[in-house]
């Protein structure tokens, strides 16, 4: 809505254009859309073994995922063995009861696996989760 062409009134202008706005609010629309998932923490790809037992654990603190190379990730990030022991023994010692899940490509070498599993069990972690792909179970056949 603008002025009224002639410019004889002296009132003063009361209406407000929106259509600007719109456009303004628009464009940042779509800037965020466009930078969204540029802003998405890149993650580690874990092929993990599928399992028709698997069953949901609860969150964890103590995050552990193995690649097919061996490299060990502490929530999401690469750690060393020692940065590992440090965070283990640090929530050990908020809470003894904590749980350790452990996601390993199913192309992970066994002895890598049991390696990790040592590491936090020597600080006190007694609680283990192996995380799995949950596998669909064939429905029976009907007759």
């Amino acid at each position: 809505m603008g002025a009224p062409i002639g410019g004889s009134d002296d009132e003063p202008l009361a209406a407000i254009n929106v259509v600007p706005l719109v456009d303004i609010i628009l464009v940042v629309l779509i800037i965020f859309m466009v930078t969204a998932p540029m802003i998405i923490h890149p993650s580690i790809n874990v092929n993990l073994p599928k399992a028709a037992s698997g069953t949901s654990s609860q969150p964890s603190k103590l995050n552990l995922m193995i690649t097919a190379a061996g490299v060990v990730s502490l929530n999401g990030k690469v750690a060393t063995d020692d940065e590992i022991t440090a965070y283990a023994t640090k929530l050990v010692a908020q809470d003894p009861t904590v749980q350790a899940v452990i996601s390993a490509d199913k192309d992970t070498l066994h002895g890598k696996v049991v390696s990790v599993i040592d590491l936090v069990k020597n600080v006190g972690v007694k609680r283990f989760a192996i995380a799995v792909d949950q596998e669909s179970k064939p429905s029976p056949p009907s007759h």
